[in-house]
């Protein structure tokens, strides 16, 4: 079963995301807090990361930052998924590694599951 760990402190979004992934066959971790995220990472050794940015005590690019200077997590494909819209912090999200940056409300959790099967082909 395909590892996902989901970096995400919205109780509705984590519900719906996580039963949308289950029912796809993924196994979701998730992580509510951003200082925990990078260790989380670390030991589940996940196939692929979500990552909203707008977190508690750490940010997502903080989050990303960490995990591509880290050896042994800077292979992993991290999605940004968040509700910030501006080009900036888009642009920010794929210079620091992100694999691909989706808008929240501008994805239904099925595409949003089409784009993490597209990233793990």
């Amino acid at each position: 079963m395909t590892k996902i760990v989901l970096v995400e402190d919205d109780e509705f979004l984590i519900d719906v995301y996580k039963a949308k992934l289950e029912k796809e066959n993924f196994e979701v971790e998730v992580v509510k807090e951003g200082d925990k995220a990078v260790e989380k990472i670390k030991t589940t050794k996940p196939a692929i990361v979500l990552l909203d940015i707008v977190l508690p005590n750490l940010d997502g690019w903080g989050i990303l930052k960490n995990l591509k200077n880290d050896p042994e997590t800077k292979d992993i494909p991290v999605i940004v998924l968040s509700n910030l819209a501006q080009e900036e912090e888009i642009q920010k999200s794929m210079q620091l590694g992100a694999a691909k940056y989706l808008v929240k409300a501008q994805y239904i959790p099925s595409e949003m599951v089409q784009e993490i099967k597209k990233i793990l082909s």
